[in-house]
């Protein structure tokens, strides 16, 4: 695999020439080992000849989720002797997909993360304490393992979870920085208050954070963020933006102004309904071409996210793309009472609301087809003074006033995290299918 990590500081003219060049390449691959984009390219009588820049990416249709879910195996582009380990998404949009990834691959993952945290500042003399898990065919959990050894910071496998042993973890070994789901650095914060712990003199300075958005799209911190660094300003958030289809990631830089793309290892399109190219500042849905991942490349394949990209030169000195926090996923819009809104919004409220511990935001379709939100939520108070304090909050932000269930702590523990899920599952969808 080509790999030039000094590409990102490069001018945009040189990041611009090398893509093409590596995108000439992949076309190729596919062209040659691809069972699903040969018969593609044989459908539109392509020729990998035709596809020598960027810009000429518009003229192929875009691979989507249900092209992976219905034909994954045609998207195999080695002999399976050639598989050394296998992942699985989320199924956050659907059936869950799994993913082949050979010897160069991980090889590519270890690359990316190694990249990506020195992009937050990180050095080989860091030990970086995963509060992740490793299993249950995780690939970021493997990902972060194999980019730091390959940065050569030392790491301590904690796995998600279990404040106690996170802190006995800190005491013992005085790791530098960790690796968590936003959400449960409050946990581990609040652990330490009850048991008496000085977790500001504590040897943790860094935190990148997964899963959850910490950022509004303007980079200010949203809600979480906020009471995040509130409580624990000693420790510096670290945004990022990855998933297992585009096997790659994006981090924030010390400036905290976007996740950079890595320019070597992944082409980003950001693009509206029909397909065609946002501006910058615009939201549009992120779409990757992979450059280098031989088990299951993927070309313009649209994600599901919504971002805004910046093209600015950062003060950090690279030159790449940035995009900003999520704004929700595309399957996940919600047209409620004339008002179109993502899950996100909703939870920057409830994090900002005292007495809340844990929530679950429910859409289905109404009686009149429209869609309609339930938001079930467990905390220290209810009632109904408490249901309209909630209600006048959400129409102040957001214009309208969810729907209210108030449940147990424990029983919205177990809602958000069923069996065999590997992270909280914050938003159900119910609606019904307008196919």
């Amino acid at each position: 695999m080509i790999r030039s990590p000094r590409l990102q500081f490069a001018t945009e003219e040189d990041i611009r020439d090398f893509q093409n060049r590596r995108l000439r390449e992949e076309v190729a691959f596919l062209a040659k080992s691809s069972p699903f984009y040969q018969r593609r390219f044989m459908h539109m009588g392509l020729c990998p000849e035709d596809i020598v820049s960027v810009d000429d990416l518009q003229g192929i249709p875009v691979t989507t989720k249900t092209d992976l879910q219905s034909f994954s195996r045609d998207f195999l582009a080695v002999p399976e002797l050639s598989v050394v380990d296998y992942v699985t998404t989320s199924g956050t949009l659907g059936t869950p997909v799994t993913f082949a990834l050979t010897d160069s691959d991980l090889e590519r993952l270890a690359y990316n993360e190694s990249q990506s945290f020195a992009t937050a500042g990180c050095v080989p003399e860091d030990i970086i304490q995963l509060m992740t898990t490793i299993d249950k065919r995780f690939m970021a959990g493997l990902a972060y393992f194999l980019g730091a050894r390959a940065l050569g910071c030392g790491v301590v496998r904690v796995g998600n979870g279990i404040p106690e042993l996170q802190w006995e973890t800190i005491k013992r070994i005085s790791p530098t920085v960790c690796i968590a789901v936003p959400s449960f650095l409050i946990k581990v914060v609040d652990f330490a208050k009850k048991h008496g712990i000085d977790y500001h003199r504590s040897s943790l300075r860094r935190a990148i954070c997964i899963g959850e958005a910490l950022r509004a799209t303007d980079g200010s911190f949203n809600a979480l963020g906020r009471r995040i660094a509130s409580e624990w300003p000693e420790l510096e958030l670290f945004s990022t933006y990855a998933s297992t289809e585009m096997q790659s990631s994006l981090t924030e830089c010390a400036f905290h102004c976007g996740c950079h793309v890595p320019p070597d290892l992944i082409i980003v399109e950001l693009l509206d309904e029909d397909n065609r190219a946002v501006p910058d500042g615009v939201a549009g849905e992120v779409t990757i071409t992979t450059l280098g991942v031989r088990g299951m490349p993927l070309l313009r394949f649209k994600t599901g996210d919504m971002c805004i990209g910046d093209r600015s030169p950062c003060r950090c000195g690279r030159h790449t793309l940035r995009l900003s926090s999520v704004l929700g996923r595309k399957g996940q819009m919600i047209k409620y009472k004339g008002t179109t809104l993502y899950p996100s919004a909703l939870y920057d409220i409830l994090d900002n609301v005292p007495g809340i511990v844990n929530y679950q935001v429910e859409v289905y379709t109404g009686d009149l087809g429209t869609d309609q939100i339930l938001v079930r939520i467990g905390g220290e108070r209810d009632g109904e003074d408490f249901e309209k304090e909630l209600k006048d909050i959400f129409r102040a932000k957001v214009r309208v006033a969810p729907e209210i269930c108030f449940e147990s702590v424990d029983r919205m523990a177990s809602l958000l995290m069923p069996p065999m899920s590997r992270k909280q599952v914050k938003f159900v969808d119910k609606r019904e299918c307008e196919c």
